[in-house]
């Protein structure tokens, strides 16, 4: 199988290498995202290249990037836009904000407050933005990137429920191992700007194609209730509050799809499903209180959830 799809993913990983070392999980979770029309999470401690990521990603694809940092006072109008007087033409003309790019990075999403995070919302959901009545839609491919840091809740708003389950992934970023931050330590301090170091592919000239391969991925019967099971059981563990919903659902679906055919095969497997259950589940379950003071983390009840349900043959 000649796939474009893992052609071009596997060049895409080559030219965000050149600014990014190791994080291949990172690059082929965030690019299953895209292609699935979802948006992401991605989860780190400060100083794991989180930002210029999406920017290499962003100059990859020949896709055009903005970036907003979160801060308790953004309001909506800095994100989305506003109207503005014209005094020659005693008329008002809208400016766009940040919002209006193919890959906006959300940094530290949850430092602002909730009126601007519904407005980040809208926008994911309906891929338009509403600025005094009036809507106008986003760039097609429009993609979100947000970011957050695990170990800072000060001055923090958390994410509610109904917004986090509009990610499709959420993507724990960790340390680089000794051997990648050995290469790290002994890169040249003098870097150039990551937009003359990464060669822009013909990615988004080929979607069409892309979206056909995708779309070839046939899926089993078996798959379909294996997937609901999953389902209905995290909604029935005596260690959660909220299980997953039908959305996250019919995203684990599209999004192993896509990770098929980027793996080159024309069917999913049971391990994609069990793959894609951490980067889908993670953000969406919502543990009860006795199982958080038992120390019990999120991937742990997703180890349990698994291991429980039966894998079909």
């Amino acid at each position: 199988m000649n796939s474009i799809l893992a052609t071009r993913a596997a060049e895409i990983r080559q030219e965000v290498k050149k600014i990014i070392v190791g994080q291949e999980t990172l690059v082929e979770k965030t690019l299953i995202a895209l292609l699935a029309g979802g948006h992401v999470i991605l989860e780190g401690v400060p100083g794991l290249a989180k930002t210029l990521f999406a920017r290499a990603l962003a100059a990859s694809l020949r896709l055009k990037f903005k970036r907003i940092q979160f801060t308790p006072d953004l309001m909506p109008s800095d994100l989305i836009g506003t109207n503005v007087f014209q005094p020659d033409t005693h008329t008002f003309k809208f400016l766009p904000g940040p919002i209006f790019a193919d890959i906006l990075l959300a940094d530290e999403i949850n430092r602002t407050p909730p009126k601007t995070q519904s407005a980040l919302l809208e926008a994911m959901e309906e891929h338009q933005a509403t600025v005094d009545g009036i809507s106008y839609p986003l760039p097609e491919r429009f993609f979100v990137i947000a970011t957050q840091n695990p170990i800072e809740y000060e001055g923090t708003f958390p994410l509610p429920e109904a917004q986090t389950d509009r990610f499709l992934f959420k993507i724990k970023v960790d340390y680089p191992t000794p051997a990648d931050e050995l290469t790290l330590l002994q890169q040249s301090p003098f870097s150039s700007r990551v937009e003359d170091v990464i060669q822009p592919l013909a990615f988004t000239d080929e979607l069409a194609a892309i979206r056909q391969e995708i779309e070839a991925v046939t899926i089993d019967r078996s798959i379909y209730d294996y997937t609901l099971r999953l389902l209905t059981t995290s909604r029935q563990s005596p260690h959660l509050a909220l299980g997953a919903s039908p959305r996250a659902g019919r995203n684990w679906i599209k999004a192993a799809r896509v990770l098929a055919a980027l793996r080159e095969r024309n069917f999913i497997t049971p391990d994609d499903i069990k793959e894609l259950a951490y980067p889908i589940l993670r953000h969406r379950l919502v543990r009860k209180a006795e199982t958080e003071i038992e120390g019990t983390t999120v991937e742990q009840v997703i180890d349990q959830l698994l291991a429980s349900v039966e894998v079909p043959r």
